[in-house]
């Protein structure tokens, strides 16, 4: 019997093996566009192969233990807490605190609103989107999506109709054209 090659999923993610389901997600999306094959400054297809194969098992917490389980000679144990996620919340706070939570935060609620107003101007009778596949669109796994989608309608700029799909509302167009407007400019003074 051939004993499979120990890879510190970890270390390609570089990362601790503390590291919350967050900052895996954060890490892995950082890294895949860097080295994604069609980046065509730094492109690195076996590396980029290395992260997802690294991600799918991390971001999982039941393939997440079984890798501990199955590589605890190689690996400290997971630490955990009374109800599991007592790291997460620590690292979530530390991102509010340095506010890379929250312009992640930001960039992914614009995100969502972009793609319901494109969704919206490009079938008007049909503007809605399911949250699957607003999940696939935007990249946001449905444990974070939740919060998004409830700060939007919460605010009036997204809601859902009568077929349970998600749409942007007309104050959520005037918001989607305000951050246009508001990064036009940004752009324009980034390039005097």
């Amino acid at each position: 019997m051939q004993t499979k090659t120990f890879i510190n999923y970890y270390e390609v993610l570089e990362l601790d093996p503390g590291s919350s389901a967050v900052a895996i997600e954060h890490r892995f999306r950082h890294l895949a566009r860097r080295y994604h094959p069609d980046n065509q400054a730094t492109a690195d297809r076996a590396r980029f192969d290395a992260l997802v194969e690294a991600h799918n098992t991390l971001r999982d917490a039941r393939r997440r233990a079984q890798y501990h389980d199955e590589h605890r000679e190689h690996l400290p144990p997971l630490a955990q807490d009374s109800d599991g996620d007592a790291e997460e919340d620590l690292d979530a706070a530390e991102d509010i605190v340095d506010g890379s939570g929250i312009d992640r935060d930001l960039a992914v609620q614009n995100n969502i609103l972009a793609l319901l107003y494109l969704r919206r101007r490009r079938n008007i009778r049909e503007p809605g989107m399911g949250n699957a596949e607003l999940e696939h669109l935007s990249g946001c796994p449905s444990e974070h999506l939740e919060f998004h989608l409830w700060y939007l309608k919460s605010k009036g700029w997204i809601g859902r109709g009568d077929d349970g799909l998600l749409s942007i509302t007309i104050d959520g167009v005037d918001r989607a054209a305000a951050i246009y407007r508001e990064n036009a400019k940004r752009l324009i003074t980034d390039q005097t």
